[in-house]
């Protein structure tokens, strides 16, 4: 399968201010390299500190890198300029791992989800209304809920329409930030087969990030693993048991069940 995200010796080094008791640069991430395949959902795997989140902030450019590129269908994102980052933007979305903080809670979600139509220059009252119409019925909710503010919602619910969110303008690529993290075990079992159906209907691609290996190894069609910011492992996820892992992977994935 072709590429739609290349990183390519990527480093992030965070270079300490302090004017007195400096301590040394940290470095959050270290060469690291690796492709998603159009179509696949890719798992990023490593503990807290790994540097997972700051990969994910330099997809999305809240961050820079110090070193590397980043392709996106071949093209190099550190160079595009303002009106070739906006289209980025809008044909890549994230999912972050709080539903609370998802959703503004003064505002109903029918507000929110329109909102984001009109940001993106796309709101056309019938057409859009067809579009939130099948959105709702993708992630198994109904349209009365479009009435409803945040509170009313429960966990799983507010995860589905920050879902429904990023969807809406159908972009190309998903980033899941932590996804499910922040919801009950058998909410995640729900949320998980949700991702893995919308996939299918709508042919994203998805970048997963988590800390959960149960998750990652349920959800994912490969993974890479992070360690004190180096990539020290990348598998299909059919041969996490291979021999061949690394001693990182094996240690990290031994108490998980298949």
């Amino acid at each position: 399968m072709e590429s739609i995200l290349r990183i390519e010796n990527i480093s992030k080094t965070y270079k300490d201010s302090s004017l007195l008791f400096r301590k040394d640069d940290k470095k959050a991430l270290d060469q690291v390299s690796f492709d998603i395949k159009k179509g696949e959902i890719f798992g990023l795997v490593g503990e807290s500190g790994s540097g997972k989140t700051t990969l994910s902030n330099i997809i999305l450019r809240l961050i820079k890198e110090s070193e590397g590129k980043i392709y996106f269908k071949d093209r190099d994102i550190t160079k595009f300029n303002k009106e070739e980052m906006m289209a980025y933007r809008r044909n890549l979305q994230v999912v972050f791992q709080n539903p609370y903080q998802a959703l503004n809670p003064k505002k109903t979600i029918g507000f929110s989800i329109r909102e984001i139509l009109k940001i993106h220059k796309i709101y056309e009252r019938e057409k859009s209304e067809q579009m939130i119409d099948k959105m709702l019925f993708d992630i198994e909710m109904q349209r009365d809920v479009l009435s409803l503010y945040p509170d009313k919602l429960s966990g799983g619910q507010k995860q589905r329409i920050a879902i429904a969110q990023a969807l809406i303008i159908n972009p190309e690529f998903l980033i899941i930030d932590e996804g499910v993290s922040a919801l009950d075990v058998s909410i995640q079992a729900q949320i998980l087969n949700l991702i893995k159906s919308l996939q299918k209907k709508r042919h994203f691609t998805s970048l997963f990030i988590s800390h959960d290996l149960n998750v990652i190894a349920y959800l994912c069609d490969r993974i890479g693993v992070l360690y004190n910011g180096r990539l020290v492992d990348l598998f299909e996820t059919s041969d996490i048991e291979d021999d061949k892992r690394h001693a990182y992977t094996k240690e990290l994935f031994k108490s998980i069940t298949i």
